[in-house]
């Protein structure tokens, strides 16, 4: 058993929690609640049932004694109403629920359904209270209906209100302390116990497993040790190195957040090894999927396979009851768990992720049906985020703290997934320093510039001019930093912080895919460094184009500044990505390594400008703010926007990158698809082959 250290807590709820599956089994049999909601009811109820059905077996150990076969039925039988094939009569989706339920109800319903579906990670994670909280958030919901066969939404909205906030020093408290508390999580014991070879291991967190995760698995599982180890490391020292080259003392941290998807687990027991050899205790929780804890549509923590138009569809659903009081009584539960577990806060190191990639592209299905926010909630929302960023940089320090991410693909990337898996594993292991040497030459050129100016080609539309900072001391100073593998892998890139006046112009890319969401034409329009104007072609109506763009990269604020101008230079990943013709599966973290990237919202260095930053020649880095950031010293709310979205143009959309000197002249770097900038030529070896074998 791997869930002892809520035993004690769950004899206390053992009796409160019966009661509530006594009430709901007779959910089945009655007849009190309108005709109409009767299917819905029942259909809730037993789903519940069978939840208790499994978290029973949990915690008697009878759930060990399984086959792979009946794991794999059960964990089929849990997730089968959000599958893609299941999804559109599904009363979690939205659109469906309002059709059989009605407009009145429909959204809210579903809603209900889906905040239950969150009880299957707490039956395995034998969270008796928390399966027994919500047992009793739907019977109170049941019970309206039966009083009133068409009750109050107002009732309804009313109950879910005090649910989530009564109970958030509960989910939200929690939740922090498995963020910084190795003690909280039962993730990392079960994986210290676990035998890979055993392939039931992978059904042991209850998370959603499709046979695209049982592929993973055993890909990983057949590859030799010391293809596993080369992964590990290359995962573990980018994550030492971010520290090394950030000038942070790691010595002080004790705690590490180790994020990855199923079926990674052979290469995380290593990576975990690692960091132990560094000081560094892993932290590993689920993913987020309750109202209270979950900020939106994106997965961030331990998660198995996704319906991503299920998570899109409910990524609004605290609007159903969002105001200015539960937003201020989150930020006290936050302000007093931090509070509370300071030191441990103060010995967090930051996250080390592993970013798969290679599903679908997902272009999200609209809805009318779904919960929206107001524009009064939109500004709570920035509000909450402004404030809680900087509570929680009040306890674990910006400038004391790194990460790290690398990317691997996922078995839906096709045919040639294992083949484009060993690949990559090549490509995160590239020679920092044949790459940082390089990237030095290409520095040189651009620390003589005012600006650099990009130009698309073809069909593209980028016409754009980003303003450089100045150097007062060009013996001792930079403006880009040179990026090898270490907190971004792989290696391939060097960025800046633009000045924001004078940054003017059009971005555009054909084709792009940004936190796993698709964009078609994306543009937009820059000056003095802000957004003015921007679209896509997703949609046949201009104004859904504005609104996925709005929602999704400008993250509802009015404008943002250019917080990021890079160049990637890893062309050895742009022909693998053309080798498998893969572009539209493909991470932003190797995506943005492949051409200019532009990235909006907070610098490269937010929350961390104070922190002195050197490249490897030992010049110091000073483009770490534009006049936004820079308002952090008078308002700190003003200063920051808490997202940072990377666009990337690829190199077969380029006419041209130059740096711009002072007295007109130019220095190119790029011209149609290769670069011309004498001691980078190398960087085109990768593209001359791809260009012979294509011939």
């Amino acid at each position: 058993m791997w869930n002892e250290q809520w035993k004690e807590e769950n004899e206390i709820f053992h009796e409160r929690h019966d009661l509530t599956i006594e009430r709901i089994r007779m959910i089945g049999t009655e007849q009190t609640a309108a005709e109409q909601f009767r299917p819905y009811f029942r259909h809730v109820a037993e789903f519940l049932l069978f939840v208790e059905e499994v978290r029973a077996m949990v915690e008697d150990g009878s759930w060990e004694k399984l086959s792979f076969e009946e794991m794999k039925e059960i964990n089929h039988k849990l997730y089968a109403d959000i599958s893609e094939e299941n999804y559109g009569t599904s009363y979690a989706n939205p659109a469906w629920a309002v059709e059989k339920l009605g407009e009145d109800f429909g959204t809210f319903l579903s809603f209900l359904y889906t905040e239950m579906r969150a009880q299957i990670g707490y039956a395995y994670e034998g969270k008796l209270k928390y399966n027994t909280i919500c047992n009793e958030l739907f019977i109170e919901i049941y019970n309206c209906f039966e009083d009133a066969q068409c009750p109050e939404f107002r009732e309804l909205k009313e109950i879910v209100y005090w649910y989530a906030s009564d109970y958030c020093d509960v989910f939200l408290a929690d939740r922090i302390e498995e963020q910084i508390s190795p003690d909280c999580g039962v993730f990392v014991p079960m994986l210290a116990k676990t035998d890979v070879s055993d392939e039931r291991f992978i059904f042991r967190t209850g998370e959603w497993i499709t046979d695209y995760e049982i592929q993973t698995m055993r890909h990983l599982n057949s590859l030799p040790e010391e293809t596993i180890q080369k992964m590990a490391d290359t995962y573990t020292e980018g994550f030492r190195r971010g520290f090394i080259l950030g000038g942070k003392d790691l010595s002080k941290k004790k705690t590490v957040n180790v994020l990855y998807s199923a079926g990674f687990e052979r290469m995380i027991q290593y990576a975990i090894r690692n960091f132990e050899k560094m000081g560094l205790r892993p932290l590993i929780f689920r993913a987020a999927n309750s109202v209270v804890t979950k900020k939106n549509h994106q997965k961030s923590g331990y998660y198995g396979a996704v319906n991503k138009q299920f998570e899109y569809d409910h990524r609004a659903d605290q609007a159903l009851f969002l105001d200015k009081k539960y937003t201020e009584r989150k930020l006290d539960v936050i302000k007093n768990t931090y509070e509370k577990q300071k030191e441990l806060a103060a010995c967090y190191a930051g996250p080390a992720w592993i970013d798969p990639f290679g599903e679908p592209p997902f272009s999200p299905e609209r809805k009318s049906e779904v919960f929206s926010y107001t524009d009064k909630q939109e500004e709570l929302l920035q509000a909450f985020a402004s404030k809680s960023s900087q509570m929680i940089n009040q306890y674990i320090k910006g400038e004391e703290r790194s990460f790290t991410i690398i990317s691997y693909p996922k078995p839906e990337i096709g045919e040639d997934y294992e083949a484009i898996f060993n690949d990559t594993i090549e490509i995160n292991a590239v020679d920092s320093e044949v790459y940082g040497q390089i990237q030095q030459t290409m520095i040189d050129a651009l620390d003589q510039g005012e600006y650099v100016h990009i130009i698309g080609r073809g069909k593209n539309q980028t016409d754009i001019k980003v303003r450089l900072h100045a150097l007062n001391d060009p013996e001792k100073e930079t403006i880009f930093e040179n990026c090898g593998s270490d907190v971004n892998i792989p290696a391939g890139e060097v960025f800046t912080s633009p000045t924001l006046e004078g940054t003017n112009g059009t971005l555009f890319v054909s084709e792009v895919y940004l936190h796993g969401m698709q964009y078609k034409d994306l543009k937009i329009e820059f000056q003095d460094g802000m957004i003015t104007d921007y679209t896509c072609a997703n949609f046949e109506k201009e104004e859904e184009n504005k609104t996925y763009v709005r929602e999704n990269i400008l993250h509802n604020h009015e404008t943002l500044p250019l917080g990021e101008f890079a160049i990637g230079t890893n062309t050895t990943a742009y022909v693998m990505v053309n080798k498998y013709q893969i572009a539209d599966k493909m991470t932003i973290l190797i995506a943005e390594k492949m051409g200019p990237h532009f990235a909006v919202g907070d610098t490269c260095y937010s929350w961390n400008e104070e922190n002195r930053v050197y490249n490897p020649n030992g010049k110091e880095i000073i483009a770490k703010d534009n006049t936004i950031s820079i308002l952090r010293k008078e308002d700190v709310n003003k200063a920051y926007f808490q997202c940072h979205t990377d666009i990337t143009i690829p190199y077969e959309e380029l006419a041209e990158i130059s740096v711009i000197r002072k007295d007109g002249s130019k220095i190119e770097l790029l011209k149609d698809m290769r670069f011309v900038l004498p001691g980078t030529e190398s960087l085109n070896e990768p593209l001359d082959r791809m260009d012979a074998e294509n011939a």
